[in-house]
C-alpha cells in the first residue's frame, strides 16, 4: 500500500470520525413557530393562572392566552401541537442534586435495596460488586452505590475484609445511599494512604476495627474525600455515558434545568464543555464546593466565566456543614431516637466545626457570593443561622436568599429565622416516603419526624421555598417530590406529619418558579409567560384533576428553549 493510498484510508476515517461526531451530537432546534391548543396551561405565573394555549417563537414564549387567541396568531409556517385536553407545566427545576450522578449506573453497581432498587442482603451487595470487578479492566477502581445498611436482612455497612474478597486486584468500594460515607477495601484504602496511623480528619470519622486503630474500611463525611477523588477519575468515554444517561433521564422526567450542587473544578469544566457540545441538552446550574474551590473564591483566582456557557451557569458557592440523619451524621441538638454505638448521648457531629463556620459564611458573604448550605440536623441548623446572622449584621445585602439545603429537621422557631434573616430553604421532602418509617422508628422518633421538611410552617411565615430529590440518592422524579409534600405518606403507608401537608399549586411551585426564584433565574424561566425561556412539559394529565395518582402521570414531551428533547410516542 503506497502513501497515496494510506493518506486517503486515513483522510476517509476522519471525515467519517467527524460525520459520525456531528450526528451523535446534533442538537434539536427550536421551530421558529409553534402553538400548544386545546390544552389546560399551568403558567405558574404569580396568579397561579390557567390557560388553554400557548404560543413560542423561537426559544422564548410569545404568548399564553385562549386557543382563539393563539390560534390568531398562527401562519403558513407554524406547527401546531393540539393538546386535546392534556396539561402543560414549567419544566421542572431540579433545586438541589448531583447531576450527573444518576448516570452512575452505566459504570458502577446498583446496590439500592427496595423501593429504588432490589438489594436486600449483603451476599447480594457482594454479587453485584463481583459482577462489576469481572467487567474493569486490570487495577480499575471497582465501585457501587446506593447500599442502606438499614435495609439489609444484615443491619449493617459492609465491612472491608469483605469487600477484599470481591477482589484484591482492584481498589473497591461501596457508596452509601446518602452519599456521606462508603466502604473501601484494604488496596483502596492503600492507594489513598489511610491506614492505622491517620487521624481523622477535620469534619470525619474512620472506622476502625474492635479494639485496634486499623481501619474497617468505613470512612465517614471528610474521610471519604480522597477515596471519593480517586474513584470518579474514569476516562472520557465513560463519563460521555455517565453525562448522557443522566441527561436522557432527566429529560424524560421533565427535567429542563438540573443542578449539580457541589462540583470541584474539575467537574465543572467536564460540565461545561458537555453542555457546550450538546450532551446535555439542560441548563445546568453549578454550585462550586468551598472546600474544592478554597481561596479562589476569596483571593480573586475564581472566574465563574471559565465554565459558563449559553445553557451553564455557576450558581451559589456550597458548604457543606453537617451530614445525614439516615447515616447518622447529621448534626442535632438531642440524641438520636435509638442508641448510636453504645451511645445514649449520641448526636452526630458538624462537618465544619462552629468557629470555622463563620469565618467561610462570613468570608463568602463580604465577597458577595450568595451561599447554599447544606443542614440536616436542628443543630447543624442553628449553627448555620447564627454564621449567617452575624455575616448579614458585618455585611448587609438586601435580599440575600442564602439557600439552606435540606433544612430536614428545622424547628418552628428556626423557620421563623429563615424569614427575619432573608434564608430560603430547599426541603427533601421525599424523605418522608423512602425513609419516612426509620426516621419515625430509627433516627428521629415519633414526635421530631412528624415535622421532618416541614413546609406548611415555611408557608405560615411566608418563607418561600424549594423541593428537591438530592439525585442520585433519591431517583429524578419531580411528580414524586411534589406527590410528597401534597400527602406526606411513607413507604409503609402511613402519613407522617399530617399537619405539614401543603396544596398542590404550591408544591408545583416548589419545583417550578420557587425554585428558579430560589437562584435568581425567576425572570427567565420557572413559569410560563410571554418573554421567558420556552422550557415547557406536556403531562398525559393534570396534577390538579388526581391528586393521589399525579406521580404516575407520564412526561409526554420535554422542551427545552423551544426544541423538543423528548417524546415519549
Amino acid at each position: 500500500m503506497n502513501w497515496k493510498t494510506v493518506f486517503a484510508v486515513l483522510l476517509a476515517l476522519v471525515f467519517g470520525v467527524g460525520v459520525l461526531m456531528k450526528i451523535a451530537l446534533r442538537t434539536p432546534q427550536a421551530p421558529p413557530h409553534q402553538v400548544f391548543i386545546n390544552g389546560n396551561v399551568l403558567t405558574m405565573d404569580a396568579n397561579n393562572t390557567v390557560a388553554e394555549a400557548l404560543s413560542t417563537k423561537g426559544e422564548l414564549i410569545e404568548a399564553v392566552g385562549s386557543t382563539d387567541e393563539i390560534m390568531a396568531l398562527v401562519g403558513n409556517e407554524t406547527e401546531v401541537i393540539d393538546l386535546r385536553g392534556r396539561t402543560l407545566l414549567p419544566g421542572f427545576i431540579d433545586a438541589h442534586g448531583h447531576f450527573p450522578g444518576s448516570g452512575l449506573r452505566v459504570v458502577a453497581a446498583d446496590l439500592n435495596s427496595p423501593p429504588i432498587g432490589n438489594i436486600e442482603t449483603m451476599a447480594e451487595v457482594m454479587a453485584a460488586l463481583k459482577e462489576q470487578a469481572e467487567k474493569a479492566a486490570p487495577g480499575e477502581w471497582v465501585s457501587g452505590f446506593g447500599y442502606d445498611d438499614t435495609l439489609l436482612a444484615e443491619q449493617r455497612h459492609p465491612t472491608r475484609a469483605e469487600l477484599d474478597e470481591v477482589s484484591i486486584e482492584h481498589p473497591v468500594v461501596a457508596m452509601h445511599i446518602s452519599g456521606h460515607m462508603l466502604v473501601a477495601n484494604s488496596m483502596a484504602l492503600e492507594q489513598v494512604g489511610i491506614n492505622a496511623s491517620t487521624p481523622n480528619p477535620e469534619g470525619g470519622v474512620i472506622g476502625r476495627r474492635p479494639g485496634s486503630q486499623e481501619p474497617n474500611g468505613l470512612l465517614e463525611e471528610t474521610a471519604r474525600m480522597t477515596v471519593m477523588s480517586q474513584m470518579q477519575d474514569i476516562s472520557i468515554i465513560d463519563t460521555y455515558r455517565l453525562m448522557k444517561a443522566a441527561a436522557n433521564e432527566y429529560s424524560a422526567m421533565g427535567v429542563t434545568t438540573a443542578q449539580s450542587g457541589g462540583v470541584s473544578a474539575r467537574l465543572a469544566t467536564g460540565l461545561s464543555w458537555f453542555s457546550k457540545v450538546g450532551v446535555i441538552p439542560q441548563r445546568l446550574v453549578a454550585f462550586p464546593l468551598a472546600e474544592e474551590f478554597g481561596e479562589t473564591l476569596l483571593n480573586g483566582d475564581y472566574n465563574p466565566e471559565e465554565y459558563s456557557g449559553d445553557k451553564l451557569m455557576m450558581g451559589p458557592v456550597k458548604i457543606v456543614a453537617d451530614g445525614s440523619i439516615q447515616g447518622f451524621t447529621g448534626y442535632l441538638s438531642a440524641p438520636y431516637y435509638t442508641t448510636y454505638k453504645g451511645d445514649a448521648n449520641y448526636r452526630g457531629y458538624p462537618s465544619v466545626p462552629r468557629e470555622k463556620l463563620f469565618e467561610q459564611v462570613k468570608g463568602l458573604h463580604k465577597a458577595g457570593y450568595q451561599m447554599a448550605i447544606h443542614g440536616n440536623g436542628d443543630q447543624s441548623i442553628e449553627d448555620i443561622l447564627d454564621a449567617f446572622e452575624a455575616a448579614q449584621d458585618a455585611h448587609p445585602v438586601d435580599d440575600p436568599r442564602m439557600i439552606l439545603i435540606h433544612a430536614q429537621m428545622a424547628r418552628q422557631d428556626q423557620i421563623a429565622r429563615m424569614r427575619e434573616l432573608g434564608v430560603t430553604p430547599s426541603f427533601f421532602t421525599a424523605h418522608t416516603w423512602y425513609w419516612g418509617d426509620r426516621h419515625r422508628d430509627i433516627f428521629m422518633g415519633p414526635e421530631r419526624a412528624a415535622v421532618m421538611s416541614p413546609s406548611q410552617w415555611a408557608l405560615d411565615y411566608g418563607v418561600r421555598f424549594s423541593s428537591h430529590l438530592d439525585t442520585p440518592v433519591t431517583p429524578m422524579s419531580p411528580l414524586q417530590a411534589v406527590w410528597s409534600q401534597v400527602h406526606r405518606i411513607t413507604y409503609g403507608g402511613d402519613v407522617l406529619g399530617p399537619e405539614q401537608r401543603i396544596g398542590v399549586m404550591d408544591a408545583l411551585r416548589a419545583v417550578t418558579i420557587d425554585a428558579a426564584w430560589q437562584i435568581f433565574q425567576e425572570d427567565n424561566r420557572g413559569s410560563l409567560e410571554p418573554g421567558k425561556y420556552a422550557d415547557i412539559i406536556v403531562l398525559s394529565g393534570s396534577p390538579l384533576d388526581d391528586a393521589m395518582g399525579m406521580r404516575d402521570l407520564v412526561v409526554e414531551r420535554t422542551l427545552i428553549g423551544g426544541a423538543t428533547v423528548y417524546q415519549k410516542y
